[in-house]
C-alpha cells in the first residue's frame, strides 16, 4: 500500500510564500514522475508542475518564475516552493506519483494524495 500525504498549505496574503511537501510512504520499489495538481472551486483540475526521477522539472505557464518544484529521492518527498502568490493560485493542491510495480520495472501505478488547501487573500 502506498500513501501520499501533503502538508504546508494554509492562508497567505497576496505576494506571500508557501512551501508544500508531499511524502510518499509504504511499498515503494521506485518512484518515477511526481506531479502537483490543483483544483479551484468550479474549475477543472490542472497540472501545476512535474518533476522526473532525475530532477527534470516542468511548469505550467502561469506559475513559471514563481513556483519551484524539487524532490529528495532519499526521503521520498517532493516539494513545491510557491512565491509571489496570487489570489488566482487559491485551490486544493494535490500531489501525484508514479510508483513502479517492482524495482527495475518500467510499469507503474499512479497514486494521489488527499489534497491540501491553499488560500491566497488579496
Amino acid at each position: 500500500q502506498v500513501q501520499l500525504v501533503e502538508s504546508g498549505g494554509g492562508l497567505v496574503q497576496s505576494g506571500g510564500s508557501l512551501r508544500l511537501s508531499c511524502v510518499a510512504s509504504g511499498n515503494l520499489p521506485g518512484i518515477g514522475v511526481m506531479r502537483w495538481y490543483r483544483q479551484a472551486p468550479g474549475k477543472q483540475r490542472e497540472m501545476v508542475a512535474s518533476i522526473s526521477s532525475d530532477g527534470n522539472p516542468w511548469y505550467r505557464d502561469s506559475v513559471k518564475g514563481r513556483f519551484t518544484i524539487f524532490r529528495d529521492n532519499a526521503k521520498n518527498t517532493m516539494y513545491l516552493q510557491m512565491n509571489s502568490l496570487k489570489p488566482e493560485d487559491t485551490a486544493v493542491y494535490l500531489c501525484g506519483a508514479e510508483v513502479f510495480l517492482t524495482s527495475g520495472s518500467m510499469q507503474f501505478e499512479n497514486y494521489w494524495g488527499q489534497g491540501i488547501q491553499v488560500t491566497v487573500s488579496s
